[in-house]
């Protein structure tokens, strides 16, 4: 279910030689329904067509004018067929509407038994013809899991909440900010993007040196009633015994920063230099102020991982929930289909079994432990979760990704850092395609099941070269 009221546009199909009744029927069944689902629902009106219905031209600019208005709450349209449906005025519609947002064609059943001239639909061909005209048009469009669905089935509410979610993806992705914090490590060749490439989908960055950042931090005083504020934040987010108050100043001011550059700039996720400036100039590592940004759905991806972070929005888009970047860390003994995913970490508290605040082990090796507090470490919840990588091939021209799902497990295993035993159906099939497409070892994900919406919304809307792992 989405979390705040999603709109929606919907399309009524009709045609005049075939029984004009199942097109107000399915009028005001499909309007009902998308409501009790949750969504806001932009249609025409029967007082403004026939039985709200789309059918002459006169009536798909009427249409059009209604989406017009509406350009800027409408993530998507929903077109249904109760009947064969008049392909050239939904097309119109949709054209002259200009609203450039997935489109789901849903096509209604016969009833075998009620096959005579008054009760067939032939929805099951209108909606053939109707995809061929919009593939003439150039508008894409999205398909429900079988060719005709029964709306008043069970598994139809999951066909609408899936393309929400394909709608969230690409209406998020399209206008996407993104914060970028500090320069790439030096050691991290592995995250280098194109900026050029992202902003060719519509995602622009925004940089800040990190230098800045820290001056900004040392104009804020330790008396500053938001400092204080932003320190009893932190502690009433995660457990921080053992951890200095010096130490939670810091990470409230950094906290404090982060807040008002997002603001000003509006970001809508950011990815942050952390390894190891931070912690020899700085005295902490970001991670719990990472953490609470990705937990509330402001994605946030270490080492300037741009493309990490996209993907780690895309998760939080079409599930709604927490999501997180991990390495594809070790194997888990001999099991071919498992392996420990890591980061030190910055995962957000949502995601854990248990959490408290710690130190680096890693880094504290070189700069010591005082200047590495601020991790946020603990097991990674069991259960089914969903994983996506985005990336620019530059020497292509491209924006690649892949993604998929599998589960994390109770397996044994005891480390440090955030952590977790994960099982993917072929996981060498999936190692191989990474190490061989030359991806990342980040790999972005969330408790959630969202491959599909997600694959639907890179590859027909986006316009990604896109790779769904199944298995």
């Amino acid at each position: 279910m989405p979390s705040e009221k999603q709109t929606l546009g919907l399309i009524v199909g009709n045609r005049g030689f075939f029984p004009d009744m199942l097109a107000k029927e399915g009028h005001t069944f499909m309007t009902k329904l998308l409501t009790k689902l949750g969504y806001k629902v932009v249609v025409v009106s029967p007082k403004d067509t026939k039985y709200g219905a789309v059918e002459t031209y006169e009536e798909s600019k009427k249409c059009a004018d209604l989406f017009k208005k509406h350009r800027e709450e409408i993530s998507g349209v929903v077109v249904t067929l109760p009947n064969f449906g008049e392909e050239r005025g939904i097309a119109d519609a949709l054209k002259l509407a200009g609203l450039n947002v997935p489109v789901l064609i849903h096509a209604w059943d016969d009833t075998v038994s009620k096959m005579t001239i008054k009760h067939r639909r032939d929805s099951f061909c209108g909606k053939m013809s109707l995809c061929n005209n919009l593939i003439q048009y150039g508008i894409p469009f999205s398909l429900t899991s079988r060719h005709t669905m029964d709306p008043t089935a069970d598994d139809f509410p999951a066909e609408i909440h899936n393309f929400a979610a394909t709608c969230r993806v690409v209406n998020g992705l399209r206008t996407c900010r993104v914060g970028a914090l500090g320069a790439r490590p030096a050691a991290f060749n592995t995250v280098r993007y194109s900026e050029k490439l992202l902003q060719q989908s519509g995602i622009s960055v925004e940089t800040l040196d990190l230098s800045e950042a820290f001056g900004r931090v040392d104009k804020l005083k330790d008396s500053d009633p938001r400092v204080k504020a932003a320190v009893k934040e932190i502690q009433d987010y995660v457990p921080t015994k053992g951890v200095p108050a010096a130490a939670l100043n810091k990470m409230a001011k950094f906290r404090l920063v982060m807040q008002e550059w997002m603001t000003s700039s509006e970001l809508d996720i950011t990815a942050i230099q952390c390894w190891t400036s931070m912690e020899e100039f700085f005295g902490v590592v970001p991670c719990t102020c990472m953490s609470m940004m990705s937990n509330s759905l402001l994605s946030s991806a270490c080492e300037v991982d741009v493309g990490g972070a996209l993907g780690m929005h895309a998760l939080a888009l079409a599930s709604q929930t927490p999501s997180f970047l991990l390495d594809w860390n070790n194997n888990y003994g001999d099991d071919p289909n498992k392996c420990i995913n890591f980061h030190c970490s910055n995962l957000p508290k949502d995601v854990f079994e248990e959490v408290r605040m710690d130190y680096q082990e890693i880094i504290a090796g070189s700069v010591g432990k005082e200047n590495t507090f601020g991790t946020v470490v603990g097991r990674i919840k069991q259960g089914a979760t969903s994983y996506c990588r985005v990336s620019t091939i530059d020497m292509e021209g491209q924006v690649a990704a892949y993604l998929g799902e599998g589960r994390f497990t109770d397996d044994k295993v005891q480390t440090f850092g955030g952590f977790g035993v994960l099982e993917i159906p072929n996981l060498q099939g999936l190692l191989r395609f990474i190490c061989e497409n030359g991806f990342e070892h980040h790999v972005a994900m969330s408790h959630s099941e969202v491959a599909a919406p997600i694959y639907e919304a890179f590859d027909k809307y986006m316009g990604w070269d896109t790779y769904w792992h199944r298995g």
